[in-house]
């Protein structure tokens, strides 16, 4: 069983991102739309045989520890937090504005077994790396002879 469960849509959800992108004077909706500006983080995940544990590593560029918030509930680790808008310049004058900013979340199933004191956490230079034990793996079943 796989440690990570796959998103089929993801990918589809990227190419509807893409077309949120297009030029001005293409675009599909209004320039302001907050609908076109999901922000959802890229994540790595790495299983180590040898150590029996699993690493998501989350890209969270120009957010801080605080900024971000981690859950464990119902054998789900769920990354949330918003990034917020540049008050650097006034919102009026932008010619092209291509980051993300608002909301986000992202969801990891845990494998079964997984305690929740096990799991650690640590933020350095915009990414998260959350590590947590794999469960132990499943015996075989044991068979038993009739007589």
């Amino acid at each position: 069983m796989s440690v990570y469960y796959y998103e089929p849509f993801y990918n589809f959800d990227r190419l509807l991102d893409a077309f949120g992108s297009r030029p001005i004077g293409q675009q599909l909706t209004a320039p302001n739309d907050p609908t076109t500006s999901v922000f959802r983080p890229k994540m790595d995940l790495h299983e180590d045989m040898a150590k029996n544990s699993v690493t998501a590593t989350f890209e969270l560029p120009g957010l801080k520890k605080e900024d971000v918030q981690i859950d464990v509930h119902d054998g789900r680790l769920t990354i949330s937090g918003e990034v917020k808008t540049s008050s650097e310049h006034e919102e009026e004058g932008y010619a092209v504005r291509e980051r993300k900013y608002g909301k986000f979340s992202r969801m990891l199933r845990l494998p079964q077994g997984v305690k929740e004191e096990e799991i650690k956490a640590s933020f350095e230079n915009g990414l998260l790396t959350v590590t947590f034990p794999k469960a132990a793996p499943e015996t075989a079943p044991k068979k038993i002879t009739i007589s």
